[in-house]
């Protein structure tokens, strides 16, 4: 099983960013107000548990407790925020990203297995 770290400043996210020369990072923006993002996170936790690609680096940022986080992850990757949202990132870029019914534990396994 892996974890999600959860990312509360943007130290800590623009360290997580500059990992990911050696490791690729999956961010999750999750909003503990919103019955959708509810249920992203539990797809999330559904693949973390079943069979994640270990050699990713998985990253939470909660979108209302954590906004400065969150509004740097838009601009300085320069994905338009949603909530809830996963961002994939290789070398400092984001590679791939979707939201909201789209962030599934199926979606997950398939792009992350190529990660």
């Amino acid at each position: 099983m892996a974890d999600m770290t959860r990312m509360t400043s943007i130290e800590q996210l623009n360290s997580a960013v500059q990992a990911t020369e050696d490791q690729p990072l999956l961010l999750f923006k999750h909003s503990t107000r919103c019955p959708i993002s509810a249920h992203a996170y539990q797809e999330m936790n559904d693949y973390l548990h079943n069979s994640p690609n270990e050699s990713v680096k998985y990253g939470m940022i909660y979108v209302v407790e954590d906004r400065p986080v969150s509004n740097e992850v838009a601009e300085k990757l320069s994905v338009k925020h949603e909530s809830p949202q996963v961002i994939l990132v290789k070398n400092g870029m984001p590679v791939w990203h979707t939201s909201h019914s789209q962030i599934t534990s199926r979606t997950l396994a398939n792009i992350l297995s190529e990660a």
